[in-house]
């Protein structure tokens, strides 16, 4: 059973503090088993503080860190001065000394800084809250900061930007780890989507629309239904009724990336789900993706997720038979 522990620091966020142990305590094996254990722990086993109006009493002190196989850290408000300076608190330094060397290290939020600050994101990418993401670029300035993204997966580090995205990236985690049919359950059971359109800049305030201009919902539901099909730019503005120009503002708008980008992360995520799912051909899993052929589907699943389809389906269909 992969071993999880959550570090909550003083301040910490009760929503982003109980995500870890929702998304990850959901998921089990086909036998109905639990594939995560997660432990709550505080620097000195002591209640921490939080944000809200009450105290959480954890089961741990930090030395849990030392057997867990993967650590998350929520966000915290706290009064130290990480944010303004870039330094970390002797105890939370302390802390994070416990954590073995090959230990995944998970930062939700604000987290990010605390990753930043004892060098586990030196020179690698990592996203936070779009309202923080320049003061993280400023403090730390080798780390390659993206406030663009919902959440980064950088191998044995990954990072989310605020709130809700940490249920994102978990979800994340958990299909990485064992493949989507088991992610999906736990986002079934959890209420929340496999997966979110669009990155951190559809939240970002901006001026409200025209009140005729429409939304792309009902389009981009219609393309869902046509990945297999050569879809094109012209086609999506002819459903929406629009010129190509104003569906790629709405576009851009609405999800935070362009049509044409849209429909290829769509076709990539409907590639892996048959890749995992089925034992179709490469060609035939390119056909019914919308990428047309295999070198095709080659080509953007490599640029998207770093693999070729074959070492993807083994990797991914492996997982998939260890939960079975």
């Amino acid at each position: 059973m992969h071993r999880i522990g959550v570090l909550a620091l003083d301040g910490v966020v009760p929503f982003e503090l109980g995500i870890p142990a929702r998304i990850f305590g959901a998921a089990r094996d086909a036998a109905g088993e639990p594939l995560y254990s997660v432990v709550t722990c505080s620097p000195d086993g002591r209640p921490v503080h939080t944000d809200a109006d009450y105290d959480i009493a954890v089961s741990a002190d930090a030395s849990v860190l030392a057997h867990v196989d993967t650590v998350v850290i929520p966000p915290a408000h706290s009064p130290d001065t990480l944010r303004e300076d870039g330094r970390l608190s002797d105890d939370v330094r302390a802390a994070l000394e416990h954590v073995r060397p090959g230990t995944r290290m998970v930062a939700i939020c604000t987290g990010a800084f605390v990753l930043a600050a004892a060098g586990l994101l030196d020179h690698r990418p990592a996203t936070t809250h779009w309202r923080e993401a320049t003061q993280l670029q400023r403090l730390f300035t080798t780390v390659r900061v993206d406030p663009n993204v919902l959440f980064v997966d950088d191998g044995d580090v990954l990072t989310s930007a605020g709130a809700a995205a940490g249920v994102d990236l978990c979800v994340h985690i958990v299909r990485r780890d064992h493949g989507s049919a088991v992610a999906n359950e736990v986002a079934r059971l959890c209420v929340v989507p496999p997966w979110r359109d669009g990155g951190q800049a559809q939240f970002i305030r901006q001026p409200v629309p025209e009140p005729s201009a429409g939304g792309t919902a009902a389009t981009r539901a219609w393309a869902l239904e046509r990945l297999g099909e050569p879809l094109t730019l012209t086609d999506l503005a002819g459903h929406a009724r629009v010129s190509v120009r104003t569906l790629t503002r709405r576009f851009r708008d609405e999800v935070g990336m362009s049509p044409g980008q849209w429909l290829a992360g769509q076709r990539i995520e409907r590639a892996r789900h048959l890749l995992e799912t089925t034992d179709w051909s490469i060609d035939l899993v390119a056909h019914h993706a919308g990428f047309g052929t295999g070198t095709s589907l080659r080509q953007h699943l490599h640029s998207a997720v770093g693999v070729a389809p074959l070492a993807y389906r083994r990797t991914f269909r492996s997982a998939t038979a260890l939960t079975a």
